[in-house]
């Protein structure tokens, strides 16, 4: 039995297909399920719809597998390792490293992250169990998707699974803030065991999907936030002592943060240096460009995305007693550039999601997910006004799980702008046709 390939529960329906390699069937598995498409429509960090330049939650998607399968066919190339195929957690195969990074978002909620935390504590106050992007992943890829021959979920691979599940554990263990519903943990669990996988550890291909997810974040949210003017490109902003003042207190704030070992750092010194390098580097580039701001931004994207995807390697982790995929240099973890790499994370977080503009819209987001679980929540009138194949799961199924449950999982895959309609026809003078298709 090849312990990468195998699946769930495979049907036994057989067609033309089957001709395709399997990573390549989970490929079209993912982009042609509802789940991928309604990505289009929500957010990434400007809201979807905000504008035809902006990412979303797809393009960001698909940014990130293009990234993460060129790093993984170079890192076959330099470490000789990989091809032995020692142990199916320490391999790197490109097209389940990109399948994984398509699926990645697939739990997001309408409006970001501020819907994700709206629906969990929704979510805990009403029925005592929690709503979190990464576990509603695989609550969709392995169960609410349907396929052709399949009543539950896209039956992926386990190495494409297992590449997808960055935080191996349990929400139900205690201090776990992320991680898989206990459902879900409790086949996942499974094929971990199978694969022998040390606790708490991700496959190696986990962890380059993770890190060119950061990699995309870090550069291609920064772009839109210099497109959308967020980001001033003039010196005066980037030397802005408040500017610093809320990097270095993000920084030093987040708890996940500890393994780059800020403590050890000048933290404003460095925050400093990253901006002015920053700085000088874009006006070299303007200057390059013939001072065209499109073309700069475009530039400067690239080259930063070449210097962190070409810096992206494996060392060993004595902590754990596997592999650790990073920034390498000199055959050590590159310490310096991991710290550049969340000070740009930072400064798009600061500038573009703490916006005070931003905060107004995603304040009425909170208020129209608030109020669409409100109207859903009771059964009685939840049933009257959710689509009935919704209804129809949640009678087949409540035995496993509460109608709150299914409630969550309907607003979590809205589109931001769905969830706008269907707020518009619930609570403002405007209705769409009753002809229309939900």
């Amino acid at each position: 039995m090849d312990l990468r390939t195998m699946r769930l529960a495979e049907p036994s329906i057989h067609n033309f297909s089957e001709e395709r390699e399997e990573y390549e069937r989970d490929y079209a598995r993912l982009i042609q399920s509802p789940a991928f498409r309604r990505m289009q429509g929500k957010s990434q960090v400007f809201g979807a719809g905000t504008g035809d330049y902006y990412r979303t939650r797809l393009t960001h998607s698909l940014e990130v597998s293009q990234i993460a399968r060129e790093v993984a066919r170079r890192l076959g190339k330099h470490y000789p390792f990989l091809g032995k195929k020692e142990h199916p957690g320490l391999m790197i195969e490109s097209a389940v490293v990109e399948c994984a990074a398509l699926a990645h978002d697939l739990g997001h909620p309408p409006f970001g992250h501020r819907g994700e935390s709206v629906l969990n504590r929704l979510l805990l106050q009403h029925s005592g169990i929690p709503y979190e992007g990464n576990a509603q992943n695989f609550r969709i890829l392995m169960f609410l998707e349907k396929r052709a021959g399949s009543g539950s979920g896209l039956d992926l691979t386990a190495a494409v699974l297992l590449a997808i599940n960055k935080y191996p554990f349990s929400l139900g263990e205690t201090g776990q803030l992320k991680g898989l519903y206990t459902s879900e943990w409790q086949i996942i669990k499974q094929l971990r065991d199978l694969w022998q996988m040390p606790e708490g550890c991700g496959t190696l291909e986990t962890q380059l999907m993770d890190l060119c997810d950061d990699i995309a974040y870090s550069t291609h949210d920064i772009e839109d936030g210099i497109r959308a003017g967020k980001i001033r490109m003039d010196r005066a902003f980037f030397e802005d002592e408040r500017l610093i003042e809320l990097l270095v207190q993000e920084i030093t704030q987040d708890v996940h943060n500890s393994d780059v070992y800020w403590d050890q750092i000048d933290v404003p010194a460095m925050v400093r240096k990253v901006l002015a390098g920053y700085f000088d580097q874009w006006e070299e580039v303007y200057a390059a460009c013939n001072h065209e701001p499109s073309r700069t931004r475009k530039e400067m994207k690239a080259r930063w995305v070449s210097i962190f995807a070409g810096r992206v390697g494996i060392i060993d982790d004595p902590a754990s007693s596997w592999k650790r995929v990073t920034f390498v240099r000199d055959g050590q973890k590159d310490f310096e550039l991991l710290r550049t790499m969340e000070i740009l994370k930072k400064l798009a977080w600061v500038t573009l999601v703490k916006d005070f503009r931003v905060q107004r819209l995603q304040m009425r987001s909170e208020i129209r997910i608030g109020r669409l679980w409100d109207s859903f929540i009771d059964p009685d009138y939840g049933k009257l006004i959710i689509p009935p194949d919704w209804v129809e799961s949640y009678k087949q199924h409540k035995q496993h799980w509460p109608w709150a449950r299914f409630v969550a999982d309907y607003i979590s895959g809205m589109t931001d702008a769905y969830a706008e309609k269907v707020y518009a026809e619930l609570f403002s003078g405007s209705s769409g046709s009753i002809y229309e298709k939900d």
